[in-house]
């Protein structure tokens, strides 16, 4: 517990999210306030969002929750862009845009999550830097209601918000694509916001729906299995087998086209809260954000973002463990057991190398396949705050928040995500250069760098075609590339799931 202290006022002359006009603190009186200091970009900052929806529920008539939003990286600064990752995460509390961390700084936060706890007179009461426990929050809030009670300084009511997702409901075919995998088969999309896994023919004919369309962790057949934002993916072309980063769910699933079933193949359904190396049984192993995946004959990497590691699951005897990373959030090279990541968010190979989009970072990382196994530093700055957009060599390009990684023809493809850009990287020179998009955020297709994306986020090569999940902009891209010309895939069949009937697989 800190002092009491008057909590600052919050300004009104900023951009607010999820609600009709601006909030005070003054007209909070008689509830108790959680701020949460956030930034879209941060897997920490989206662990504790299920935490605030329970509490949120919970005490719907004396709780406010109110996001500030200070972003970190430029591209998180636009109002429109943070706009987006409301409706991708489904936040249903108000959101004060802080700009130029005036909040932050009145509020003298440190770091990304912090929450900032109010009581129903106006002082600020305790504080919580990190993810938090949520027994802790919820025990202390209902001793503030019991303590303002007895006192007869709470106030019940509810507050009404004019959320974003009610202002523009998720209807598109896709929404938020996350990543996209090119195969023999067909085309795999991880419908991220709809909690699915979409199977097409290459001209976007709906061969399979995978998923309800409806969130939770449910194994079954395609029409009754269950996702959470599920993410990275990868084929066993030989058994027909794909295998689902089903990221939120905090597990790994097993998808058997033969069949047609969904099996859960590692995680508990919770999150770890170990970030030390360990390995352990699959199914009795928590996980902790697994965003991609890689197969290497009998193993799966797979880009632990959550804990900043990447890990390893044997398929023949279905044990996890800790492949690379200390669990500690940085940039450090050498040896497997010393190095360290940022939420790596992306994974690819050349069967002598994983290569990883290290996307808090900004940077391009090697981690070694083969003797010595050791981790390098491909490209970008390596530093947590060093990201920009400057193409050139090894530590001297800037990137922003890069979240997808591919290997083709001794090349690596990469989603330079915050920068709208698709670049090109030598995987022996560190070498890096723009190929498509022009850096601002659109919808347009066309030819090289005259073309737009927004938040691209998964790309997959098959032949001379390079598909990139264009996440907010809710479609998928195809670049032919022989002459670096995009167009955008359609879905004549496609809808949301809660729009038409679901097509029968």
């Amino acid at each position: 517990m800190i002092p009491r202290v008057r909590a600052p006022e919050l300004p009104q002359n900023y951009p607010w999210l999820n609600v009709d006009k601006p909030l005070s603190l003054r007209e909070l009186r008689g509830r108790v306030v959680i701020l949460d200091f956030w930034t879209y970009c941060c897997i920490n900052c989206l662990h504790i969002l299920p935490t605030l929806k329970y509490l949120e529920q919970k005490y719907k008539d004396r709780l406010t929750v109110i996001g500030v939003h200070s972003a970190k990286f430029d591209n998180e600064k636009e109002t429109e862009n943070i706009r987006q990752a409301i409706l991708r995460y489904d936040i249903e509390h108000p959101v004060l845009v802080d700009s130029g961390f005036r909040v932050w700084q009145e509020y003298a936060v440190r770091a990304w999550p912090t929450l900032m706890i109010i009581d129903p007179q106006g002082y600020v009461i305790s504080y919580v830097s990190g993810e938090g426990d949520r027994k802790v929050l919820d025990e202390l809030i209902q001793k503030l209601v019991s303590q303002h009670q007895e006192k007869g300084t709470i106030n019940f009511q509810e507050l009404n918000l004019t959320l974003e997702k009610q202002r523009e409901p998720l209807i598109t075919p896709l929404a938020f694509p996350g990543k996209v995998l090119a195969t023999q088969a067909g085309l795999f999309i991880a419908d991220s916001g709809h909690h699915r896994i979409v199977m097409s023919s290459f001209d976007g004919e709906i061969i399979h729906l995978i998923g309800t369309g409806q969130s939770g962790l449910t194994d079954g057949s395609f029409g009754e299995a269950q996702f959470f934002a599920p993410q990275g993916m990868v084929f066993d072309q030989q058994n027909q087998i794909l295998y689902v980063a089903d990221t939120e769910n905090h597990a790994l699933r097993r998808v058997d086209l033969k069949n047609k079933v969904v099996e859960t193949i590692a995680g508990t359904g919770e999150q770890s809260r170990n970030i030390r190396p360990h390995s352990g049984s699959a199914r009795k192993t928590a996980l902790n954000s697994p965003w991609d995946l890689q197969l290497c004959e009998n193993s799966l990497y797979i880009a632990m973002a959550g804990s900043h590691q990447i890990w390893e699951m044997d398929l023949e005897t279905s044990m996890v463990k800790t492949y690379a990373g200390t669990g500690a959030e940085a940039c450090v090279d050498g040896a497997l057991t010393e190095s360290t990541f940022a939420q790596p968010s992306g994974i690819t190979t050349d069967g002598q190398e994983l290569y990883i989009a290290d996307s808090e970072v900004s940077s391009i990382r090697g981690v070694g396949l083969v003797e010595p196994r050791q981790v390098r530093t491909v490209c970008g700055s390596g530093d947590l705050f060093g990201f920009g957009d400057v193409d050139g060599q090894g530590f001297d390009v800037r990137l922003q928040h890069c979240l997808g990684v591919e290997y083709a023809e001794n090349q690596l493809w990469v989603a330079d995500t915050y920068n709208h850009k698709i670049k090109l990287v030598n995987p022996h020179t560190g070498y890096c250069q723009t190929v498509l998009g022009d850096g601002s955020t659109g919808l347009q297709d066309g030819q090289g760098k005259n073309t737009r994306f927004s938040e691209p986020s998964g790309l997959s090569v098959m032949g001379s075609d390079l598909f990139i999940a264009d996440t907010n902009n809710h479609v998928i891209r195809r670049v032919d590339l022989d002459t670096l010309t995009v167009t955008t895939l359609k879905f004549p069949n496609l809808c949301a799931p809660d729009v038409c009937v679901p097509h029968e697989s």
